[in-house]
């Protein structure tokens, strides 16, 4: 094919094609069909647009365009902060990829879909095995919409209008979740972090009677590890619920399970179970909770049956949008959901299955235990806070962490989240994300980097 094949270019309306159109849908002038956009934002001049191509140079063009993207595979990557570079193993996407699952919609006739339906009943299953509840649901949006409605649901069991949240709740979190609660009549109250932890001392003076939920990240932002058990108490001893936000999971294939040492909700992301970083979406809204709360759920919830004949088959136990049920009966207005993101969490776990997920979490922690040791040993390089971590760590830099980045990136390696922007009292610190997918040599290769750097 060549760019003089004209038969399959685009061709302009021509004006009798114009004036046909127009009178066939009852208008004199296309002005006519933009009364409603303001006349000062309308565009008075034609578009420039290059000429038409054929489809090969079109395809050329635009690989042209992308290869000028920076992409991940060509980096190093010790950037984390909610998003995680994990290895995928191949069988994930060869299934989620076929065509009957990856053209599908939310189906509303969802019993002809048995499928689909037993997929998500799968994900549920581990879902509430990896986080240690009672019932997860088909799937949220992201991580930090996934801790809104989780607020919202909390408002709705306890009957209070106050959430209270940690500082040490990613930054994107805490944001989505004032978004959320603004016009609900929901107040929003946090409170600092000491030490890179959540303080329960703290905790205990601020929660209250009118306390809904205390909101924990478990591992943190700073990838600590909060004292999970005793901020649970404390948000139970005034009647409150404690809601923890994952936005690691695989951490749980080391840590105890939320659901074990006392969280009433888990909300979190699922991008680091079987699904790609894609340039930061779509990924994964997890939502997880106890049988007892499950009809203030939000969202859909697959369940197992049998039919007349006593075979076993899958239905939507529970539809509880807007889109589905009287408005006002709804527990949220999100009207769809992630279910393809789902099915790749679902594959990725049932094929690493528990002890490959322990494997790999066992893998993460000691290779990021390792990086810090390494990096802390550099001359005015310190670790930013003492608590335990997982695959996610805090340093304090004698160089400003932007222009390190700046540096590393010259070396193909993107370097860890400058904290200045989110935390000021922080501007020297820098956030390390250590995974399975860097080796000791890469690991070597950052340290070597960082300490000609910092003491030039």
């Amino acid at each position: 094919m060549s760019a003089a094949w004209t038969p399959h270019r685009y061709l302009p309306m021509t004006a009798r094609e114009r004036e046909e159109m127009l009178r066939t849908i009852g208008v004199a002038s296309v002005d006519e069909l933009l009364v409603d956009i303001p006349a000062q934002v309308r565009l008075t001049r034609p578009l420039q647009l290059p000429p038409p191509m054929a489809d090969v140079d079109v395809l050329a063009h635009l690989r042209g365009l992308a290869e000028r993207n920076g992409h991940a595979d060509r980096f190093v990557c010790f950037l984390g902060a909610g998003a995680y570079d994990h290895w995928i193993p191949s069988v994930v996407w060869h299934l989620a990829g076929r065509a009957e699952f990856y053209t599908a919609y939310t189906p509303y006739q969802a019993e002809i879909m048995q499928g689909e339906l037993q997929a998500t009943y799968e994900y549920q299953t581990m879902l509430c095995e990896l986080t240690g509840m009672d019932v997860a649901n088909a799937s949220m949006y992201d991580g930090a919409s996934a801790t809104g409605e989780a607020a919202v649901m909390a408002r709705d069991i306890t009957h209070r209008d106050e959430i209270v949240v940690s500082t040490a709740v990613h930054p994107h979190y805490r944001e989505v979740l004032r978004t959320y609660t603004r016009h609900l009549g929901i107040r929003i109250r946090e409170v600092p972090y000491e030490d890179g932890v959540t303080p329960v001392g703290r905790v205990r003076e601020i929660l209250g009677a009118q306390t809904a939920a205390l909101v924990i990240q478990f591992p943190n932002v700073f990838g600590c590890i909060e004292d999970g058990p005793a901020l649970a108490r404390a948000a139970h001893d005034v009647g409150a619920l404690l809601i923890a936000a994952v936005a690691e999971p695989l951490s749980l294939g080391l840590l105890a399970p939320p659901g074990h040492w006392g969280a009433d909700i888990v909300a979190g992301e699922g991008q680091p179970l079987g699904n790609f970083l894609n340039f930061g979406g779509p990924y994964l809204g997890m939502l997880a909770t106890r049988e007892a709360f499950v009809r203030r759920m939000p969202g859909r919830l697959v369940g197992a049956t049998v039919d007349r004949h006593g075979r076993r088959g899958f239905v939507l136990t529970l539809q509880t949008r807007e889109q589905h049920i009287r408005r006002e009966r709804a527990t949220s207005n999100i009207c769809t959901n992630e279910a393809l993101n789902a099915l790749a969490a679902a594959i990725y776990m049932a094929a690493v299955g528990k002890s490959g997920l322990r494997q790999i979490a066992e893998v993460n922690a000691r290779r990021a235990h390792y990086a810090r040791s390494r990096l802390c040993a550099i001359p005015g390089v310190r670790a930013g806070f003492g608590a335990p971590v997982f695959n996610e760590f805090v340093l304090r830099l004698p160089v400003p962490p932007t222009e390190v980045n700046a540096r590393l990136l010259d070396r193909g390696i993107l370097g860890g989240l400058p904290l200045g922007a989110w935390y000021p009292e922080l501007s020297d610190a820098w956030l390390i994300c250590v995974t399975e997918t860097r080796t000791r040599s890469q690991i070597d290769t950052l340290v070597d980097a960082v300490a000609e750097i910092v003491t030039r």
